[in-house]
């Protein structure tokens, strides 16, 4: 039993700061067959395969080939916790371990980056010129920060910042960023993304899904 005075000394010391969770490192040969096994390609495509949910022009599901190890975690974390609202992701989420999860994320993360889509230009109703200006410049009196300030000028992402973009399906941009704008998704670090959201117009959402698909 503490006496008096150990007590008083604990009470008035000062507590540790949390410690962030830990990302297990993962193994990406393991998480190949892990993939295949908990179906994971059946949505997200088998990185330089021509198949599932996220392959094609439009891209219904996130492409995780050459995405940020620690980024695909945390949306896993998110999912499972209710931060990132999706039924069936939340299910999945739940479904695998930790150490599964860092498996996955390992395999994908060692996967050659999303390929560009051919380019289109000017479908979605502005031009990409304004596509353009916003990603590199953004939009201070709408408060729309640029995107190439966190996703990288070509999208490749920031480690430790913002995902890789670049690439990635132009239907799964453009209904991330509907969510963003809508506050239907909001699990960033920060309001940044939610406040660059809240100043697009459908048009250059559609701009700007079509602008990165194609980096």
């Amino acid at each position: 039993m503490l006496s008096a005075t150990q007590a008083a000394a604990q009470a008035g010391a000062p507590k540790a700061a949390a410690r962030p969770a830990v990302v297990l490192p993962g193994n990406a040969e393991a998480g190949r067959v892990k993939a295949e096994a908990e179906r994971c390609l059946e949505c997200h495509v088998q990185p330089g395969i021509a198949q599932g949910h996220s392959a094609g022009e439009d891209g219904k599901f996130a492409r995780l080939g050459g995405q940020q190890h620690a980024y695909i975690v945390k949306q896993v974390q998110d999912f499972r916790a209710g931060r990132r609202k999706n039924d069936f992701m939340a299910m999945m989420a739940n479904s695998v371990s930790d150490e599964d999860v860092a498996d996955i994320a390992a395999y994908f993360a060692a996967q050659p980056a999303m390929p560009a889509a051919a380019k289109e230009g000017g479908k979605g109703g502005a031009t990409p010129g304004v596509a353009a200006v916003l990603f590199r410049q953004g939009d201070a009196a709408r408060k729309v920060a640029a995107c190439a300030a966190c996703h990288g000028a070509g999208g490749e992402g920031i480690a430790g910042v913002a995902p890789v973009i670049g690439g990635q399906g132009r239907r799964y941009l453009s209904q991330q960023l509907h969510n963003w704008r809508s506050g239907e998704r909001s699990n960033a670090p920060g309001p940044g993304m939610r406040e660059a959201a809240a100043g697009l117009t459908d048009s250059e959402i559609e701009a700007l899904a079509l602008y990165v698909s194609e980096m």
